[in-house]
């Protein structure tokens, strides 16, 4: 090896571990009493959750001995769960000790993590991260700097919570070739999504909601823009389809436009609306892909319409093996803490970072296109006056978008009217241009909404 746990303590190791016979990796010795001693970064909502199991009885050979944070004072309030063996230190250099194997990152955010996990795996420490937006902005340079010092980065939690779903790609689904990932992976927007379907409350309403039961951040910009999701579908697509698919590329629209009425209309049609991602190859091949992170029409009764409340979904779509499903809670303390924690012990039971980080640490370029055909759903809110619908008509018959259905609820107002036309299938490009044309039509009340509709 190389590195699975710091050179500085091999004897340490040797009484740790025996040794796998026919394999070359070291097992797990029963009865050890020595074993792994893991330092923790962040002792928010997840590390908490963490402590807790590295704390608790349980048959891994996992020991906490550091728990990083900043106010320790503060943060040592009320955890007398925590073994008064444990060293707390704001400072994050008292982790990079002969003593410490595997180095367990909960800060998130690109800085300081993104510094302490490089300084870790140079000092030949494994690292086990939740961070998303690290790994979907640096994961390649991680990823080889990982397998150049022979060490591991852990990164399951990074995605969808508590579903193993990159160690499901990486190992059950090897013999396959992936050409499409698409779900849910936000589980704020489908919490608020799904309220909306059911409750037919207005989008602040349920925004407040969420807040106030802890399901929405403050400033819950990342996952409303689609940031968060599309962080995640990054490191899924350099998983699954072996693209550096840069986040900047990745288009993002945001769930803030949408109203209730949509969710009528949509019932109307025989569908829903949920936060979907997606990421194709592009006729089979590798250099381009087709890759988006908005809300969009599902089907009733669909995979996706069925995920509701905080829950997410992962679609895998292989050359041989057809569709695969992954679902579960995608987020909260103690789901996100077994997918650490899994990490954790995978790295403590081998002695080399697997080989698929060599090819996962491929930072070549990807082209990203929108060329899949699809129907749309637009929505319009307008002053209402004879000659709007032939006004609209002709403004998309202009950019060759065809006219499926016009559909419109009775009783509302007529100085804030909402109707909808659906479009026969279209080029993203086309309907994003029409519009950006009709948006300035003086019969507007409220913006213009555009959601694609996948069947």
């Amino acid at each position: 090896m190389e590195r699975a746990i710091g050179e500085n303590d091999r004897a340490r190791q040797n009484r740790s571990f025996g040794e796998n016979e026919g394999h070359g990796e070291p097992a797990i010795s029963e009865g050890a009493h020595v074993g792994v001693n893991v330092a923790l970064v962040g002792f928010g909502t997840v590390g908490r959750s963490v402590a807790r199991l590295l704390s608790g009885p349980g048959a891994h050979p996992l020991r906490l001995t550091h728990i990083c944070n900043r106010n320790v004072a503060r943060k040592r309030v009320d955890v007398d769960w925590v073994s008064p063996d444990v060293r707390w230190t704001e400072r994050f250099e008292d982790l990079l000790t002969p003593e410490v194997d595997i180095i367990v990152e909960l800060i998130g955010g690109l800085e300081p993590a993104g510094a302490w996990i490089k300084q870790a795996l140079d000092a030949g420490k494994s690292v086990v991260t939740a961070n998303k937006q690290l790994m979907a902005h640096e994961g390649g340079a991680l990823l080889r700097l990982a397998s150049q010092r022979g060490v591991h980065l852990g990164f399951e939690a990074a995605v969808a919570g508590g579903i193993p779903v990159i160690r499901a790609i990486r190992e059950g689904l090897a013999a396959d070739r992936l050409v499409r990932i698409s779900g849910i992976l936000n589980g704020t927007c489908n919490y608020m999504l799904t309220r909306m379907e059911r409750a037919q409350l207005a989008f602040d309403t349920v925004l407040a909601e969420a807040q106030a039961a802890g399901y929405a951040e403050a400033d819950p910009t990342d996952d409303l823009e689609g940031y968060d999701a599309r962080a995640k579908l990054c490191i899924l697509a350099r998983i699954g389809l072996q693209v550096a698919l840069k986040p900047a590329d990745v288009p993002c629209r945001s769930i803030r436009p949408l109203s209730d009425v949509d969710f009528v209309y949509a019932k109307r049609l025989g569908f829903t609306i949920r936060q979907v991602s997606r990421v194709e190859r592009i006729n089979g091949h590798d250099d381009h892909v087709d890759a988006s992170i908005e809300p969009a029409l599902v089907r009733e009764g669909s995979a996706l319409s069925r995920v509701q409340g905080s829950e997410n979904l992962v679609v895998t779509s292989g050359t041989f093996g057809g569709d695969v499903g992954f679902s579960g809670r995608g987020a909260g303390g103690d789901p996100t803490a077994v997918a650490v924690m899994s990490d954790v012990l995978a790295t403590a039971r081998h002695t080399s970072p697997p080989d698929w980080f060599r090819h996962a640490a491929d930072d070549r370029a990807v082209g990203v296109r929108h060329e899949r055909l699809t129907a749309y759903f637009l929505r319009f809110v307008v002053k209402d006056r004879p000659g709007i619908i032939a006004t609209l008509a002709d403004r998309l018959s202009k950019r060759g978008l065809n006219i499926d259905a016009v559909l419109q609820e009775p009783g509302c107002s007529k100085e804030a009217l909402p109707f909808v036309i659906t479009l026969e299938a279209c080029r993203r490009t086309d309907v994003e241009a029409a519009m950006a044309e009709v948006a300035s039509l003086d019969f507007q009340v409220l913006p213009p909404l555009s959601l694609p509709i996948l069947d």
